[in-house]
Formats: structure tokens, sequence, C-alpha cells
């Protein structure tokens, strides 16, 4: 089966498409190279639940404000909900409860990520990081960068919400006419949430699931064992249970239908890339020196965090196989090479 998709074009910001019965499809602007969110308006009966916020710019809240005025009939929101830590997806998280004062509900992983990389804003903080470029082969020029990017979180996510209701493994939340089950998943942030609607054949799958690029699997400076690709990959099978023809929400690109082969895309592409790391391990090289291979392409500051992470996160994954074996040098840089 290959991918269909129901909608071959996005809304506009402000406006809102059905998707089905209940839940409404709308797009917020992002300022990067991947350019929008996909956010979703869910019917909730006496108000809306609304899932993910976009990042916390004055022209995502603009959109907001022309969808509160043009779309709720007069109807509160009642609950937020976040997938995920990530600016794109909690940004607006605390402004939007505050304005409709109603609670933000996410796992707790997820907030304790944003409360940490909220507050991380120099100092040590900037100095851990830069230590983690620097032991995985970055040059002095791409230091400079990375440090003249420092921490762009606060930027985008202006205030991370005190509190929150905490959503786990396994509840199930009834929204409206529907019943979402709440599963989490690992490799792209550390307790992602999915909704699933089993009966009504709707799954909401955040990051996790995207139907033409493949989301950023990568090992953070907090981190720096951690096998984050294997959790990645492990976590696809969760979806496996889901029919052929679950409409698939994503957060990025289009409403598809399809799971099972984008589900073996997703596979094929990390092992190829896993194959190009392995065959570039001929020599020893860093991280750093492994990215232009995975990526053909000239990166800024915000993709060259992505792309290192992403490149060690494939290294890391052939090391606990033992396909690959890492060596520290007398220069401090961690390098590794075939088994």
């Amino acid at each position: 089966m290959t991918l269909d998709h129901p909608w071959t074009t996005a809304p506009a910001p402000g406006d809102v498409v059905t998707v089905a019965p209940g839940i409404g499809w709308l797009r917020m602007p992002l300022p990067f190279q991947l350019d929008h969110i996909n956010l979703w308006l869910l019917d909730d009966g006496a108000g809306w639940t609304i899932v993910d916020t976009g990042v916390g710019l004055d022209d995502t809240r603009t959109a907001w404000e022309q969808l509160f005025a043009a779309h709720l009939g007069g109807r509160p929101v009642t609950r937020v909900i976040v997938t995920h830590f990530h600016p794109d997806h909690i940004g607006n998280a605390n402004w939007l409860a505050t304005r409709w004062q109603t609670e933000v509900w996410c796992t707790q992983g997820e907030w304790l990520y944003a409360q940490l990389a909220w507050r991380s804003r120099g100092g040590a903080d900037g100095e851990s990081r830069q230590a983690h470029y620097r032991r995985h082969g970055c040059s002095a020029d791409a230091l400079a960068q990375l440090a003249r990017r420092g921490n762009h979180y606060p930027g985008l996510v202006p205030e991370v919400p005190a509190a929150f209701h905490r959503i786990r493994e396994g509840d199930v939340l009834t929204i409206g006419a529907r019943t979402f089950e709440v599963f989490t998943v690992g490799g792209h942030a550390p307790e992602h949430a999915c909704l699933w609607d089993r009966s009504g054949g709707v799954l909401i799958s955040g990051d996790q699931v995207l139907p033409k690029i493949t989301t950023n699997v990568s090992i953070s400076p907090e981190q720096p064992t951690a096998n984050p690709l294997r959790l990645y990959l492990d976590s696809l099978r969760r979806f496996e249970p889901m029919a052929p023809d679950t409409l698939v929400l994503p957060s990025h690109g289009l409403p598809f239908r399809g799971l099972p082969a984008r589900l073996g895309q997703l596979r094929d592409h990390h092992a190829a890339r896993l194959g190009e790391a392995l065959d570039a391990l001929r020599e020893p090289r860093s991280a750093a020196e492994l990215v232009p291979v995975l990526f053909r392409r000239e990166l800024d500051s915000h993709q060259l965090t992505f792309a290192l992470g992403e490149a060690l996160s494939h290294l890391r994954y052939l090391e606990e196989e033992g396909r690959a074996v890492r060596v520290v040098d007398a220069d401090g840089v961690h390098r590794f090479s075939k088994a």
C-alpha cells in the first residue's frame, strides 16, 4: 500500500479544514527551513481541545486570535495537549492556557525537558554544549557559529507552564465523541505522546511518524551515551497494530493513509543511513566528519545542531551493536571506526 493524501493543499494560517468529524486541521508558520507545523482542534462538547501550539511568536499568536474569532462558535478552549517539548509544539502552551484559563496536558518527561531547555541560558550550560560539540569534532568556525546561536529555546518558548496535567502511557482521553488512547514513544523526544482513536481510525502522530521527511533523532549533551535511534526504531513497532487505512495526522506535511508503507520507508531510510555511516568508517571519523557524508548540502547553525546529533546517534547505534568502535584521540575528539 502506498501513501494516500486525502488533501493536497494545507489550510492557510487562521483557517481550519475538517479532516474527520470533530477534528479540525490548522497550520501555523515556523521561522525555519521547515516552515510550518500542523495543529489540531478537537470538538470537546462544551468546548475545544487544542493539540500542539506553534512557536511563541507574534505572527503565530495573531493567527490563533483569527482562528478564535472565526472558528470556535462561541465555545471556549478547555484543554491544551502538547505532544512533546520542542518549541513548535509547546511554544504557545502557557499563553493559550492563560488566555483561556485552562490546563496544559502533557507527559512528565516532556514538561521536565521543557523546563531544562528553557532555563539553560548560558554560563555552565553553554560551556557544556560547547564541550559536547568540541568532543565530537566540530571545527573552530563551527564552534563559533554554534556559540553565537546559543540557546534559541527561550526565544521561541517565552514561558513554560509552571504546572501541568500529567498524561501517561495507557491513559484514555475522552474528547467529545472520540476516545483517544495515549501511548508514549522515544527517540525524537524523551516521552513523546501520540493519540490513537482506535475505533475512529485516527492517529495524531506528532513528529514520530511524518509522511515525507524523517524526524530528527539526536544525541544531546545531557545524555551522551544514550541510543535514541534504537528507541526510535523500536517505537515503530507500536504503530503496527493500526489498520492500514488509519488516517494519520502528522505535525509536518499532509495527512495521509498508508501507515504500513510509511513505517517500511522509515526503517529503510535509517538502514541506508547506517550503511552509509559504516562505509565511511573505513577510516576513523568523528560525528562532525560524518555530517557531510549523511547531509550533502549547506547547513545553517540550526540545521547543523540537528545534523550533528543525528550523525552521532547513528554512530552510537553502530557502536552499541558492535559494528563500530570509539577511540578518544589525544586531542579529546571521539572518533569511530569500523569494528
